[in-house]
C-alpha cells in the first residue's frame, strides 16, 4: 500500500516522544519516507514543518495515516475525499465501522487493524 515514492501525511503527529504520533513518524522518517506531520497545535515536529490540516499541505498527499481517535478520523475523511487522496491507514484505535464504511463507499483504499511499524513491507526496504 505504501512505497518510498509516496508522500505520507500523519494526522495525529506529536512532539511528545511517548505518543504513537511521534513514534510512528520517527520510524517512517528513519526508513526514508517523505512524511508530513498534521497537528493543529504544533509548528515543527522532528524538524519537519507541521501543517494544521490536510487542506494546508501544498504538495500532493498519497497516503494519510491516522493516529487519532475515531471521531477525528470521521471528520478528516471528508477532506481526504475532497482532496482526492486514495489511501488511508488507520492505526489501531483510530478505526471505526463508520470510517471504514465511508472509505468503502467513496473508493478510498483503507488499511486498518494493523500497525504500520510491524508490517514487513514497511520494514523491509527490498519490498518498497
Amino acid at each position: 500500500m505504501i512505497t518510498k515514492e509516496d508522500t505520507i501525511a500523519i494526522v495525529g503527529a506529536s512532539n511528545n516522544s511517548s505518543k504513537y504520533g511521534n513514534i510512528v513518524m520517527k520510524d517512517l522518517l528513519s526508513k526514508g519516507f517523505d512524511v508530513i506531520p498534521i497537528n493543529p497545535h504544533e509548528e515543527k515536529i522532528l524538524e519537519q514543518q507541521v501543517y494544521h490540516s490536510l487542506k494546508e499541505v501544498p504538495e500532493k498527499v498519497d497516503v494519510v495515516i491516522f493516529i487519532v481517535p475515531p471521531v477525528v478520523v470521521l471528520k478528516v475523511l471528508e477532506t481526504v475525499k475532497n482532496l482526492g487522496i486514495q489511501k488511508v491507514w488507520m492505526q489501531p484505535g483510530s478505526e471505526s465501522k463508520e470510517a471504514i464504511d465511508f472509505c468503502s463507499k467513496n473508493g478510498i483504499e483503507c488499511l486498518h487493524d494493523a500497525c504500520i511499524m510491524t508490517q514487513e513491507s514497511i520494514k523491509s526496504p527490498q519490498h518498497l
